[in-house]
């Protein structure tokens, strides 16, 4: 039911047992003959003030500032108004000035969710999820709480008050302030904005206050290593034995196709003999949980026999004492640099150069189907 008058008003009220000149500014709201009075947390000069019109008298700066916040804190009324009508709920001046203050309804902040939100992931890892999703999420609320902190000074922010101007300048920080790259800030910017629509699906939010930001990715350009570099790479001994180790990690990629997840995630119960009496590689893609079958090319053999007996493979029934991807990445390009290669070294590189050097190199002509995910 619409209200039958409405009627808003700035006036200033005196605090108790105070004599100087300042006074607080409060907005009165009446519906329907009721009023309810709600402090706007601005205090003012009576004697600047023109009880008339509800404003602040004269065009000084910090008048004209003051004014015009006083517009904005009225827009926020009728906003409230809105969308009390739009959730079909009775219009009251109590409850305007519930939702304008939060109180009468639980607040639904945002990383709470969100750390909610992390927590089933987590307990859903190996069943619905996998633990790189879970580390997706993890590393966007990191990010997402550190822009809060940083932009607003705040721990968390009520959902209902997220809007395009956070989206926009949580973009901006992300590829400002943590270098991310585009398509890395729009994959937070996503991941963010499932929480968002879950949310909407449990009619917190009426609508998606990320939808007008355009959130479309790049196309990267994924350029292999030719013949001459994979053997440049393949053939080099290094000093370090670190950097042997990761050159073979990579190298096992090169000649296998499998993604870094896959080769950490790979045991020796999925080392099988085929019916060509070769040895194959039995797996589920963990990003597409597709199932692969990968012939094993003889340089991969040799790495394979190369660490059998490595005492974290043997206690871990791995195939290979596979590093973090974080350090991979680190001696990937210490690797690059020394061998002479001017690519970024990375698992994708190497799954692209088995779907083709490799593959030509060897004859295979069907394996570059299993890369298109």
């Amino acid at each position: 039911m619409l209200e039958k008058s409405f009627g808003l008003f700035f006036f200033l009220k005196q605090p108790k047992n105070q004599k100087s000149d300042e006074r607080y500014i409060y907005l009165r709201i009446t519906v329907d003959g009721v009023s309810k009075e709600l402090s706007t947390k601005r205090m003012w000069n009576f004697a600047r003030w023109d009880q008339a019109v509800g404003r602040a008298k004269g065009t000084k700066e910090e008048t004209l500032k003051l004014n015009a916040y006083l517009d904005i804190f009225r827009q926020n009324v009728y906003s409230a108004k809105s969308s009390l009508i739009n959730d079909g709920k009775e219009i009251t001046a109590e409850a305007l000035k519930n939702f304008l203050t939060g109180s009468g309804e639980e607040k639904r902040l945002l990383l709470d969710i969100f750390k909610k939100h992390i927590e089933e992931i987590k307990n859903l890892i190996g069943k619905e999820y996998a633990y790189k999703t879970f580390q997706k999420y993890r590393t966007t609320f990191g990010h997402t709480k550190s822009f809060m902190k940083w932009k607003y000074d705040l721990e968390d922010v009520e959902i209902r008050k997220l809007d395009y101007e956070f989206v926009k300048d949580f973009s901006l920080w992300l590829k400002t302030i943590k270098n991310c790259n585009h398509n890395s800030t729009i994959k937070y910017i996503r991941t963010l904005k499932c929480i968002i629509i879950e949310c909407m699906r449990k009619k917190w939010l009426r609508d998606d206050p990320f939808s007008d930001f355009k959130m479309c990715v790049k196309e990267t350009e994924i350029i292999p290593l030719n013949n001459e570099e994979l053997e440049a790479i393949r053939n080099k001994i290094f000093s370090i034995n670190r950097l042997n180790l990761v050159k073979d990690i990579f190298v096992f990629s090169c000649y296998t196709g499998l993604a870094y997840v896959d080769v950490s995630n790979l045991k020796r119960t999925q080392i099988v003999n085929g019916i060509d009496g070769e040895k194959w590689i039995m797996i589920k893609r963990q990003k597409t949980d597709t199932p692969q079958r990968v012939p094993i090319l003889p340089h991969a053999l040799e790495i394979i026999a190369k660490y059998d007996q490595h005492p974290k493979c043997l206690n871990e029934n791995t195939v290979l004492p596979i590093l973090t991807n974080q350090k991979m990445n680190a001696y990937l390009k210490e690797i690059a640099d020394i061998c002479g290669i001017d690519k970024k070294l990375t698992f994708h590189i190497a799954r692209h150069t088995f779907a083709t050097t490799v593959t030509l190199t060897n004859g295979v002509l069907d394996i570059p189907r299993m890369l298109t995910t």
